[in-house]
């Protein structure tokens, strides 16, 4: 099962998966979450809470970049987890999507009024702030 939350903020929606990202109704649910934010700038998908994918959701990916680029849209990978990283690497899709850090992600939003932006950069002064003790 895959579960889909959009945040919209500014021209950027932040897509959130959580799940299986798998061949079937979680590609189409994908798939109709992205499409829907036909008005955006920006689409990010976080991947941190992706615990599997099949090929059918490598190729949704793929089909997902070219929708986005025909349609002026910046597509961008946040947090892929370890295994959605690896199957990327492994397909060298890695070249092709962006895909961006906890780090990069904050950059990519800073320009948009979006509460995770406030809060992984609240969380990366804590983590700067430890560090430093």
């Amino acid at each position: 099962m895959l579960t889909i939350d959009v945040e919209k903020s500014s021209g950027v929606a932040v897509v959130h998966c959580s799940g299986r990202l798998v061949r079937g109704v979680e590609v189409c649910t994908l798939r109709n979450a992205v499409v829907s934010e036909k008005t955006t700038r920006i689409v990010v998908l976080d991947l941190s809470q992706v615990e599997f994918m099949d090929a059918g959701g490598l190729n949704a990916l793929v089909s997902l970049y070219h929708w986005t680029r025909n349609h002026g849209i910046q597509l961008k990978l946040t947090q892929p987890s370890r295994l959605v990283h690896e199957m990327l690497t492994r397909t060298r899709l890695n070249r092709v999507f962006e895909i961006s850090s906890l780090h990069d992600a904050l950059a990519i939003l800073s320009g948009a009024d979006c509460h995770h932006a406030k809060y992984a950069a609240g969380y990366m002064v804590q983590a700067h702030a430890l560090a430093a003790k």
